[in-house]
């Protein structure tokens, strides 16, 4: 077994271009675009404070941790600590001052803190948002920590999280859940209540954890009191860090990251609709100006998420990496945004032709590509999961008697999806499981590198996960469900409920179970079980019990 990977691999050119257009772009993005504030590095730590802070009270009292506490991306002996200083989200500067802020920390073994294994100081630094991302090392390996925070004269609520387990460790369970796709704007986080309820040892985040668009007049929840800046459509840091403000004061949201460790990616929304590499699908967008956007919305993510990725250097910021659980799993966290190939077609539905099936078009990069090979190779887990945005899975559907399929998922490119399952049959890969978002439905079909050819063998199996509330309410089987069912004889299920993925993985099977709520259009509605799927080991073969 390999020692559990998260050491970035080098950064890939996008897909696309050439390495000295996509330079060349980046250079102007540095020299015109940004100043010192919105890419300071570590440098910003040792920048003189222009004033001081004084007592919590000369803030009027607000609570510094208004977006409460995180952890993240755990390694068997470290796990991240994150929180924002903040005592109003919702205005430029969070509410403090413009000057460095102490933050101490802490992890015990014990909720009340009787037994604390480790302890220490950051500062939340204004060019980051007065966010704090603490690498807790010595930790031991699959255990349960609590943890805390204290700044401006205030404690933090306690959060709770898990170290992996050693590698190639047998680890006979684990649990872990699924999420993507939360507008604010169209429901409630329901399912994020659930979540915290539950004891899980990791959450995945798959993308979309905030949208950029105009918060809509007929938004599902109340608009009152929200400035202008607020409300706009996010293309400045400041936006960008407004918006995460307003999806962060979420409740529910915040009490599922107290709950569990988080591993984060991100998908388009975290930018702009259907972004590809340097490319805004917004027409007759200006290159430099939709590097400008990413890099300051890739900042924005950085900051409000508990990750150990690097923070951004200008437009690019290297997200794909892997996690090992022992000798029972490997999560790799893929980043198909950043390195892919134009949508084909000027995206949309499209039929799948020449254009699709080109082998020099890429959805993951070249380099990624590579990674993700080679981790086949060396991967000794019994169950190998790719975690990652969009579905690998053919959704077709017939118009004007043409099958077409969309051109922003790995059907409008399959030279990567031929390449990607090709490598993991060839390899001998266990129990491959792609796990994905994005569509704002459920569906569950096995993974075959040719849709349109009913005998192309199954090499694994994928689970769309329903989205947290975007969509609104959806419901249970729409005609949209019904066509993919009828065209696909791959897709084994389909629902256009909202919730998430909760799932048990044992040696001998993977469980997941599909968590939803009838409506997110009204709070506090039950969450209940609509399917139950079980993929056993050694064979991609679902059962699903609805």
């Amino acid at each position: 077994m390999s020692k559990p990977e998260i050491s970035l691999p080098d950064r890939s050119v996008a897909g696309g271009t050439t390495r000295r257009s996509f330079l060349t772009w980046s250079a102007l993005v540095g020299a015109a675009a940004f100043t010192p504030a919105m890419l300071s590095g570590p440098d910003a730590a040792a920048a003189p404070a222009t004033g001081s802070l004084g007592s919590a009270g000369s803030l009027g009292g607000g609570d510094p941790f208004a977006l409460g506490v995180a952890s993240g991306d755990p390694l068997p002996d470290s796990v991240i600590l994150w929180t924002r200083v903040t005592t109003d989200p919702l205005v430029p500067g969070g509410g403090v001052p413009p000057v460095p802020v102490p933050v101490d920390w802490e992890v015990a073994r014990d909720e009340r803190f009787r037994d604390v294994v480790a302890r220490g100081s950051d500062v939340a630094l204004p060019a980051a948002a007065h966010s704090v991302h603490v690498d807790v090392r010595g930790l031991e390996p699959w255990r349960r920590y609590y943890y805390r925070f204290r700044a401006l004269g205030q404690v933090s609520p306690v959060g709770r999280t898990r170290t992996a387990p050693a590698a190639g460790a047998d680890v006979g369970a684990m649990a872990f859940a699924w999420a993507s796709c939360q507008a604010w704007y169209q429901g409630y986080y329901t399912a994020y209540a659930d979540m915290a309820e539950q004891d899980l040892d990791v959450v995945f985040h798959l993308g979309d954890y905030i949208y950029e668009y105009d918060l809509p007049e007929d938004s599902v929840r109340p608009l009152t009191g929200l400035s202008a800046e607020v409300r706009r459509e996010t293309t400045t840091l400041q936006d960008y860090r407004l918006r995460y403000g307003l999806f962060k004061s979420d409740a529910h949201l915040q009490s599922a990251h107290r709950a569990a460790a988080w591993i984060h990616t991100i998908d388009d929304h975290e930018v702009d609709n259907n972004w590809a590499s340097q490319i805004s699908q917004d027409e007759g967008a200006d290159p430099r100006a939709f590097l400008e956007r990413r890099a300051q919305a890739f900042r924005a993510w950085w900051e409000h998420t508990p990750t150990r990725v690097l923070p951004p250097s200008g437009p690019d910021m290297r997200l794909y990496r892997r996690y090992e659980y022992g000798a029972l799993a490997s999560f790799s966290v893929l980043d198909t945004r950043q390195y892919r190939s134009d949508q084909a077609h000027g995206d949309g539905q499209h039929v799948q032709d020449d254009v699709t099936a080109d082998a020099g078009r890429t959805i993951t990069g070249g380099e990624q590509e590579q990674w993700i090979l080679d981790g086949f190779d060396r991967s000794e887990a019994r169950w190998n999961f790719l975690a990652h945005q969009t579905v690998i899975t053919d959704l077709p559907r017939i118009r004007d008697g043409e099958r077409k399929v969309s051109m922003d998922q790995w059907g409008g490119y399959e030279a990567s999806r031929h390449r990607i399952l090709d490598g993991a049959r060839d390899r001998g890969v266990r129990n491959l499981v792609s796990m994905v978002g994005d569509i704002h439905r459920t569906t569950v079909s096995e993974l075959r590198r040719d849709y349109r050819d009913d005998s192309s063998p199954a090499v694994g199996v994928e689970m769309a996960g329903t989205s947290i509330a975007s969509g609104k309410d959806g419901e249970d089987s729409d005609k949209a469900n019904e066509e993919f069912l009828a065209n696909n004889p791959a897709m084994k299920f389909g629902s256009a409920q909202r919730g998430y993925v909760l799932c048990e993985l044992r040696p001998d099977r993977w469980q997941a179970r599909l968590k939803v709520t009838d409506k997110v259009t009204v709070p506090g509605r039950p969450v209940r079980t609509r399917a139950t799927v079980t993929v056993p080991d050694g064979k991609p073969e679902i059962d699903v019990r609805a």
